[in-house]
């Protein structure tokens, strides 16, 4: 009997999705690159970029989507961003069980928990349900856009396209848009405001949420029901709205004491709908309805948008950032121990300590990555802007390595200046940002067998 001696078959879930999300890139890059897909000014490097920003639905970019990418290009890449939103442990999982072979229990379990570690869901009826929402969700908003939204671009072709890719965009909080400024000229707009801030939240508060509302559905209208809702989806929608609210007035208060504020001489109704959609785009989404640089935009305001960018979406969502749930756990954590409680309770459940423990050890080391980022881009000649100008301020180059990992997409004008060092290292961070720093570590660190050993406790002062 033949045993199956191969690499590819000794690889680990976690590995092998790593090795997948770098074929399906390098794949990508070429496809990008090819002359049906974009001018003679995208190269196998800018492509490459590209790629990487589209699978891990980040939204930076050193070239300009509308005029370098071809219409076949454009579609490339939205069917890229819906590979990175929705697919890639889809086809990790199909490649690995065509590959490997193996079917047994503990294998389909362990897929399953790698899965849930990524973020986009489990396999079979599950993927059929997070495929049905998305292309729910980008039908409805598309048919919007095109017929209120985008009704200045007259013809109806490139008018139903715009109004596609931006759904396609928008839902898996890619932030890549056909437009050099973004959304800046729809800054008025309040139809284009509302379906693309409705599709990145519905897109970052993940299927499991989505799904159960809607099969809660007809119980949502009575308060005294909504505890049949799951811990998680109450948990989620109760972060999700808090860190809105949170950052509109943040970056109100902000930008009200700034010398040259982002809402400069707007009325009053503009800077608060402008403040709203830049605080639901921060978390992981990319689009900007007004310029963003260390110009435009107050430090503090920098700040603000950095924590919300870290923060991020929500697990099984498809956007980036540590997650509401662990910035919760992390929450519940320090409130239990200042009050000296020996359990950490949210919503009247109790948070098992292993919960508690990789919500520190995500935030732990997503922070300590983002740090190491930041200290390589300051190295040597990748600290220094344009030929002949001035070099970065830290604060830049650590929104933009915050960006990167948060697979935001949110630039101060930083990313197209870098050099190719420099952009490599924002490749490695929205890599890492994308698969998921657990997924990361495990991939390295293969998990022990359970120790039966115990061992003496000693305190330890803090």
């Amino acid at each position: 009997m033949s045993t199956r001696s191969g690499w590819q078959h000794r690889l680990t879930v976690p590995q092998f999705t790593l090795v997948t999300g770098m074929l399906v890139i390098a794949v990508g890059t070429l496809l990008m690159a090819s002359p049906v897909c974009s001018s003679t000014d995208v190269g196998l490097w800018e492509a490459l970029f590209t790629v990487t920003s589209a699978i891990t639905v980040t939204g930076l970019s050193i070239i300009d989507v509308g005029t370098d990418l071809t219409l076949v290009g454009q579609m490339v890449l939205a069917g890229l961003i819906l590979t990175g939103g929705l697919g890639l442990m889809a086809i990790t999982t199909f490649l690995q069980g065509f590959v490997q072979g193996r079917s047994g229990l503990r294998h389909r379990l362990d897929k399953g928990r790698a899965l849930d570690e990524f973020g986009v869901g489990g396999i079979g009826t599950t993927f059929h349900q997070i495929l049905v929402i998305a292309a729910a969700v980008i039908a409805v908003g598309t048919v919007i856009l095109y017929t209120y939204g985008f009704a200045d671009i007259h013809n109806r072709g490139e008018r139903l396209w715009a109004a596609l890719f931006h759904c396609i965009s928008a839902y898996n909080n890619a932030g890549f848009g056909l437009w050099s400024d973004s959304l800046v000229s729809y800054r008025q707009q309040p139809v284009v405001n509302a379906v693309i801030a409705a599709l990145i939240v519905i897109g970052g508060i993940g299927w499991r949420v989505a799904n159960d509302l809607w099969v809660n559905r007809f119980r949502l209208g009575h308060l005294h029901r909504l505890s049949r809702l799951s811990l998680h989806t109450r948990l989620v929608i109760r972060s999700t709205v808090v860190l809105i609210i949170l950052g509109t007035v943040g970056l109100l208060f902000t930008e009200h004491f700034a010398t040259e504020r982002m809402v400069g001489s707007m009325g009053w109704w503009d800077q608060v709908q402008v403040t709203l959609f830049q605080s639901i785009t921060t978390r992981t989404a990319g689009f900007n309805t007004v310029p963003l640089t260390v110009d435009t935009i107050s430090d503090a305001g920098l700040l603000l948008m950095m924590a919300l960018m870290f923060i991020g979406a929500s697990p099984g969502g498809t956007g980036g950032g540590i997650k509401t749930t662990t910035f919760a756990a992390l929450v519940a954590a320090t409130r239990a121990t200042l009050r000296g409680e020996e359990e950490v309770v949210v919503r009247n459940r109790e948070i098992p300590d292993k919960v508690v423990l990789r919500a520190i050890g995500v935030a732990l080391s997503s922070a300590l990555f983002v740090l190491g980022m930041a200290l390589v881009l300051g190295l040597g000649n990748t600290a220094a802007g344009a030929s002949g100008g001035e070099p970065f301020s830290f604060l830049e180059k650590l929104f933009t390595c915050v960006s990167a990992f948060g697979t935001v997409g949110l630039d101060v004008g930083v990313t197209a200046q870098l050099n190719r060092w420099g952009q490599l290292v924002l490749m490695v961070g929205m890599f890492v940002g994308r698969v998921g720093i657990l997924l990361l570590l495990s991939s390295l660190y293969p998990s022990r067998t359970h120790n039966r050993v115990g061992y003496p406790r000693e305190e330890l002062y803090l």
